[in-house]
């Protein structure tokens, strides 16, 4: 994809492509970029910011729409990832950063059906452990990553989520992700039950 340069909100978290998030608008510069990004329908980009360090790679978000106005300007509003993006250069000529950035394309070649299968099957025994439900259904169509789904709906940290959205390959995203969750159910498993136990803990039987 060629290069474009795109207003940048830099936030703590890390953006998928088909993901949907939900953002508070409240500082004026950013108010003044998402009126921008709606008037001209293009896109705002999502990088991870940690301190005073931004991130190289982040995502572009489309605001799909506005999901409250405030009298004082602040705005509730729902975007939708869109590309994954690396940085090249930042500019600060406006009240808000922007940036030269060049699109990524994703790799879907090498997916392996019985590592994709093991992988939803994870995400299903995680989700239900944390949330007492299956994980919501996953769409094939569309060429949709199943690691970004997966990472999604579970509650993966900032870190992790910043790596997976560095892998360009959706075959590695999802090895990576099957060994992690492999690692991750037994502490859930433990975590649940010990929470199980304390909750018992000072309750005469009846």
């Amino acid at each position: 994809m060629n290069p474009a340069r795109i207003p940048l909100f830099p936030l703590d978290v890390v953006l998928f492509p088909g993901q949907a998030m939900p953002l508070h608008i409240f500082e004026l510069r950013y108010q003044e970029m998402t009126r921008h990004c709606m008037q001209t329908q293009s896109p705002f980009g999502i990088l991870r910011a940690s301190g005073v360090n931004l991130a190289q790679t982040g995502c572009s978000a489309m605001i799909v729409k506005v999901l409250k106005e405030y009298e004082d300007g602040r705005t509730d509003i729902l975007t939708a990832g869109q590309n994954a993006f690396r940085l090249i250069r930042v500019h600060e000529e406006k009240s808000y950063l922007e940036a030269d950035i060049q699109f990524l394309e994703e790799d879907f070649t090498g997916v392996d059906a019985a590592v994709s299968e093991q992988l939803e099957e994870l995400c299903n025994r995680c989700h239900r452990l944390l949330y007492g439900e299956d994980a919501p259904h996953f769409e094939t169509e569309g060429g949709i990553s199943l690691a970004y789904h997966v990472a999604t709906e579970l509650p993966l940290d900032a870190g992790m989520r910043q790596n997976l959205l560095e892998v360009r390959s959706e075959s590695e995203r999802q090895a990576f992700l099957v060994a992690h969750l492999q690692d991750w159910y037994p502490k859930l498993q433990q975590r649940e039950h010990s929470r199980g136990k304390a909750a018992g803990n000072g309750h005469s039987k009846l």
